[in-house]
């Protein structure tokens, strides 16, 4: 796919002036929504969302220790209210599975099952080349740069 290099002016068709940090936020917003929609589109063959498949890496993250809700929520790239529901839809899927607590039986934990970590298998190649894709438009000193200075805006 050829990828055109364009202002965010022309991008989002408007004539007004903008500031520098207003073009950063807009730059940044667009450029978020393209990779999102890149990935989301790599796992769509997959059956499972964006969200979906966030949930899966931090349960494998967790080498085998299952997770609670807040948990899961905290550690989500974006943070959304219906952790319940997206859990919900990978049980469904035999993705992942609720657990009863022994020591607390009202406490439920989340555990990436099999299923869900052969699918992670299958997935991560495709979602590294699209990662590398994006990446390979910039060289190694810019992307250390460029991750440096995306942690300094949120900090």
């Amino acid at each position: 796919m050829l990828f055109i290099q364009m202002k965010i002016e022309e991008l989002l068709k408007t004539k007004d002036i903008m500031s520098p940090s207003k073009k950063l936020a807009l730059n940044l917003i667009v450029t978020a929504n393209h990779i999102s929609d890149k990935i989301q589109e790599a796992i769509k063959p997959f059956g499972i969302s964006s969200q979906q498949f966030n949930v899966l890496r931090i349960l494998r993250g967790q080498k085998g220790k299952p997770a609670n809700l807040s948990t899961i929520q905290e550690r989500m790239v974006t943070k959304m209210s219906n952790t319940t529901r997206l859990v919900d839809k990978l049980v469904e899927k035999d993705l992942c599975e609720r657990i009863i607590c022994p020591s607390n039986r009202r406490k439920i934990e989340i555990r990436i099952t099999e299923n869900g970590l052969n699918l992670l298998e299958q997935i991560d190649p495709i979602i590294e080349k699209v990662e590398n894709d994006f990446a390979s438009k910039i060289n190694e000193k810019e992307l250390l740069s460029l991750n440096t200075k995306l942690n300094e805006l949120r900090s």
